[in-house]
């Protein structure tokens, strides 16, 4: 069996899960190969936890979930030294971050100082405390939910914190067959029970280096370079895309060629994935905003409009 078809039961299998959503599913893929992380922003029901456990079983590797809470300290994610008092030395207990595949659960609801324990575990892939630096994975993907700000007992997540997630996604209700489908079915409680694996995480880890051979022509380069110039140039946003938000871009268009058996990117990689991958490292103009990014991504998808895709 080759790697496109084991991709392709693994995109499947999680969409047997989460029924209706095929977009939703491909993009979470893309960010697995990509090596990047995951903000699933949406009302609660629409089915992001079980899309996250669906990926997570139908990977055979570690999986964690933490859920955030307003009174959760960091140590209750990276861990905590305990001290032996027979050996007479502090011994670290990792903590739940240790995981191949991690779903931080209502990231929102949790303190700034909570939230920023993730920083370095995200971009960094390790864990550093009490002098000593620890290894995350590999592979490591964190995959966060989070309610709408409008919602009572949340906080805006900073924006350094929003840089760290590769794409920005929402499941959105599903259409009215789709809802009959998942109300007349086996709940999804048990078809995830029923999942089996079909990657190992040392074939993930295969994959994602094999989504840096991926080529990326010097058009489309291009193309990605006058996408972040023109929002910095933009009178409507006081920060444009940063170059981690560039190479974001590059990095998930050339997953999402893999994902569709190419070994060559083309524009349609990034002009599908532009606003998932950038709208939320965007700010407006106005200081005053309720942190969510419906506006940024509004002004951005004008932007991107006005820029000549390469053929």
């Amino acid at each position: 069996m080759t790697e496109i078809d084991k991709l392709q039961q693994l995109r499947e299998s999680v969409q047997s899960v989460l029924l209706g959503k095929a977009e939703a599913v491909r993009l979470v893929l893309v960010a697995l190969l990509a090596r990047g992380h995951v903000l699933l922003e949406d009302v609660p029901g629409v089915g992001k936890t079980v899309l996250t456990r669906a990926l997570a079983k139908s990977i055979d590797c570690d999986f964690r979930r933490i859920q955030l809470t307003p009174d959760l300290l960091p140590s209750d994610i990276l861990g905590v030294s305990v001290y032996d008092s027979t050996s007479g030395e502090f011994t670290f207990k990792r903590g739940p971050i240790f995981a191949h595949i991690v779903l931080v659960d209502e990231i929102n609801r949790t303190t700034p100082r909570t939230q920023s324990a993730l920083l370095e575990a995200m971009n960094e892939a390790q864990v550093s405390t009490d002098g000593q630096t620890y290894p995350l994975g590999p592979p490591f993907m964190v995959l966060a939910t989070q309610n709408p700000y409008e919602f009572e007992g949340t906080y805006f997540l900073p924006e350094n914190q929003l840089d760290r997630f590769m794409l920005r996604i929402r499941i959105g209700y599903p259409d009215r067959d789709t809802e009959r489908e998942i109300l007349l079915t086996q709940p999804a409680r048990t078809r995830l029970a029923e999942i089996k694996p079909f990657l190992s995480a040392s074939e993930v880890v295969e994959l994602q280096e094999k989504v840096l051979s991926v080529r990326v022509d010097g058009a489309i380069i291009e193309y990605i370079l006058s996408i972040a110039e023109a929002t910095r140039r933009s009178e409507e946003l006081s920060i444009g895309l940063s170059p981690r938000g560039s190479l974001a871009l590059t990095q998930a268009a050339r997953a999402s060629a893999m994902l569709d058996g190419r070994d060559y990117a083309v524009p349609d990689d990034v002009k599908s994935l532009a606003t998932v991958v950038c709208a939320h490292r965007l700010m407006t103009g106005t200081f005053a905003h309720d942190g969510s990014t419906n506006a940024t991504e509004a002004i951005f998808e004008r932007i991107l409009e006005t820029i000549p895709s390469p053929q």
